[in-house]
């Protein structure tokens, strides 16, 4: 079942076949949901585009091929680095305490980077070493990936679009959830109005961490991030 020729595209997303919530961030990067949705003719695509890396920011029992997965032959990988970067520690006892079922809001960025300061620090060191394009993913292409997406629109001085690329990851696996073949354990498909309820709080929670945090810079540097690739990640995020 092709799920994907069903599946409509939110304003923006890249054209690569399969893949969902997948757009530009800014600079060198860019987010998507889960790489195994993507057909061998999207990994082709993501490689035309000059996608040289793919961070995958999913605990390692997340990483599996799933009944309506398209089969990808090893080849069309081919040049495309695959790096497993968990943004969380599995049995983390305040974090799975609040992150209930899961981490699934913006309200717990604030958490996620008071915990798992470590993980961000490797992550954004990593990212500031790409030698091209780089894909940033979890699960959705929602909540993992929104709060990397947020820390390099921050670098990149590019604040005004934090809560635009929210909104969109947010559409964009309801999208998922209405054409999907396969039930999801713990959400489904919302109405517009629903949605626009959802849109607004998880902005409001947004906002309050963007205030809480400051700048994605220092909060990184208190994290042990050396000013040298700090200043080569900021240089990638604001390149044209």
């Amino acid at each position: 079942m092709n799920q994907s020729l069903n599946y409509q595209k939110q304003t923006g997303d890249l054209p690569w076949a399969g893949a969902v919530n997948a757009r530009h961030i800014c600079g060198a990067f860019y987010r998507m949901g889960r790489h195994e949705w993507l057909s061998a003719e999207g990994w082709r695509q993501m490689q035309g585009d000059g996608i040289t890396k793919v961070v995958d920011l999913r605990n390692p029992s997340e990483i599996h091929r799933r009944e309506h997965d398209p089969a990808v032959p090893d080849a069309s990988l081919a040049g495309i680095e695959l790096v497993n970067l968990p943004l969380e520690t599995p049995g983390n006892q305040r974090f799975e305490s609040m992150a209930v079922p899961y981490m699934n809001h913006t309200g717990l960025y604030q958490l996620v980077c008071e915990e798992f300061g470590s993980q961000l620090r490797a992550i954004f060191e990593d990212l500031a070493n790409s030698q091209g394009a780089t894909v940033i993913h979890c699960s959705a292409g929602r909540d993992r990936s929104g709060l990397i997406a947020t820390l390099l629109l921050d670098l990149a001085g590019l604040e005004d679009r934090i809560l635009v690329h929210d909104e969109l990851a947010v559409r964009g696996i309801n999208e998922w959830h209405r054409v999907s073949g396969r039930k999801h354990s713990y959400e489904s498909y919302r109405t517009e109005e629903e949605l626009r309820g959802i849109i607004s709080e998880r902005a409001e929670a947004l906002e309050d961490f963007c205030a809480w945090i400051g700048s994605a810079r220092t909060y990184l540097l208190a994290q042990g991030m050396e000013d040298c690739d700090l200043e080569r990640l900021r240089s990638l995020a604001a390149q044209r």
